[in-house]
Parts: structure tokens; C-alpha cells; sequence
């Protein structure tokens, strides 16, 4: 069983697209609602609270947690790969959402060596806590030097997204404001909610720039990760979700965003 968690409903973005990819693996879904949003914590609060999550989706049985949240990958994931995860679990393995987002974007693999990117300017839209880590910058020109990223926060938009409130507004002044950094090749939605705002991007966004998909994107890296590890694959296509938050609440919000039931149980 494959844990995924978030600080929020942004994840299930990813786990749809999980189980396009693989419709036989079985998946528990953790969201922390009740501490969202992580965009506007620090780094100690963000790792304090995924490490939470992670040890809960342990003891339901999984032996794969990917986190499905950016702010908590750029701020908390590498600490827990290498501080913690090998003491408690060493035969249990921890997954973020940066690394296929920037092997898509660069090109490369991340064992590769430094190289010219096949894009020269990126748009990378993210919460502020994202933004201010300057983590998908440092490890996108870690493998492509000469890539251009701009990184740029959207107060909000996670907050309107998850009360179903209007996110034009919000994203239309974070594209005014990454827009004075020249127009970009590609844009990048840094946050597993911003897909659904992604109309609003399109149309705040100049014509003819793509968005790439990190969802798709993530659900392809984690398929060919399971065909090197295929201990951590397999199932009948089972489903759970769970929350820190009201079930109901949570419930209704996600079937409101997903225009399909998604129930919820507490965590």
C-alpha cells in the first residue's frame, strides 16, 4: 500500500492521477487540513507536521509514502530522508514531488550530469513558503545551470481554492508580477491545488505558454519507480482517505472540487 499525503486537498490532484496510471494499487490518502495551509509555516512547523503524517501513514501499513505536497518536499523531505528515515524505517521509503517536476523540466535525470536545459526560461508558481525556500531553483540548476527560474508566490490562492472561493484575482497579480521577469517558456504550477486553478492561469498566462502537468508528470516518475521496486507495488485497486479535519467538511469540499463523492474518514 502506497501512503500520499498533503497538507491539504491539493494531493488528491496527484492521487487521481495516480490511479489513472496504476488502477490495481492499492492507496491510503492523508490530508492535514486541520494545519493547512503549509505555504505560510515555517520550516520547522512544515517538518514537524509531515513527520506526523508520514508516521501515521506507517502505522496503517504503508511502506511508501509519497508526499504530495511542494512546500512540504522543498522544506522537510530531504531532512527526513536522510535524519530520520534511516533510524525508524529503514526499509520503508519517503517520495516527493520536486524531483520528477524538475527531471521533466531539465531534461535529466538526477544522477545525470550538469547540462543546457531544453528550455531557457521557466515560471514557477508556488506558495510563499516554497518561494522563500529558493529550493526548486538551487535543484533545477543543480542538473541545467542555465535555466532561468522565476519563482513567484501566490498569497492565498491555496486558501481560496480549498473554500471554494474566486482564484482569478489572486493568480492574475502573481502572473503580473512573475510577467516583469520577461515571458517564460513554460509554467509551472509548484502546488498540487494550483491545477485547479489552472484555467486561471491559462488565461492570465501570455498565449502560447505551456503549463506542465505535475500530477502526470509525478504519477509517470512513480510508475517506473515501482518497476525497480516492485516490492512496494501491488493491490486491487483499494482506496482510503482520511483527514485531521472535519470528515464532512472535507467530504463535501473534495466533492465539490472533484464533481465526484471522495468521503473522508478522521485520521
Amino acid at each position: 500500500m502506497i501512503g500520499v499525503f498533503d497538507s491539504g486537498l491539493g494531493g488528491l490532484t496527484v492521487l487521481a492521477a495516480l490511479r489513472r496510471a496504476m488502477p490495481q494499487q492499492d492507496f491510503l490518502y492523508l490530508g492535514d487540513n486541520a494545519n493547512a495551509p503549509y505555504g505560510v509555516r515555517t520550516s520547522a512547523d512544515v517538518t514537524a507536521l509531515t513527520k506526523s503524517a508520514i508516521e501515521r501513514l506507517f502505522a496503517e501499513g504503508c511502506g511508501l509514502v509519497l508526499i504530495a505536497c511542494n512546500t512540504a518536499s522543498a522544506l522537510a523531505l530531504r531532512t527526513l530522508q536522510q535524519e530520520w528515515l534511516p533510524t525508524v524505517a529503514p526499509d520503508r521509503r519517503l517520495l516527493g514531488v520536486f524531483v520528477p517536476l524538475i527531471e521533466a523540466l531539465t531534461g535529466r535525470g538526477w544522477q545525470d550530469q550538469p547540462g543546457a536545459a531544453p528550455l531557457q526560461k521557466a515560471a514557477f508558481f508556488a506558495t510563499p513558503a516554497t518561494v522563500k525556500s529558493g529550493t526548486f531553483t538551487a535543484e533545477a540548476q543543480r542538473l541545467a545551470p542555465d535555466l532561468t527560474v522565476i519563482e513567484q508566490d501566490c498569497p492565498g490562492l491555496v486558501d481560496a481554492i480549498e473554500t471554494g472561493n474566486p482564484v482569478d484575482g489572486i493568480v492574475n497579480r502573481a502572473v503580473a508580477t512573475a510577467l516583469k521577469g520577461g515571458k517564460p517558456d513554460v509554467a509551472l504550477l509548484g502546488c498540487t491545488h494550483y491545477p485547479h486553478a489552472e484555467t486561471a492561469f491559462r488565461e492570465a498566462l501570455p498565449a502560447g505558454t505551456s503549463i506542465m502537468s505535475q500530477p502526470q508528470v509525478v504519477a509517470e516518475s512513480l510508475a517506473s519507480y515501482l518497476e525497480r521496486h516492485p516490492q512496494f507495488r501491488g493491490g486491487t485497486g483499494w482506496l482510503d482517505c482520511l483527514t485531521t479535519g472535519d470528515p464532512a467538511h472535507v467530504s463535501a469540499r473534495a466533492e465539490a472540487l472533484f464533481q465526484r463523492a471522495l468521503p473522508f474518514d478522521a485520521a
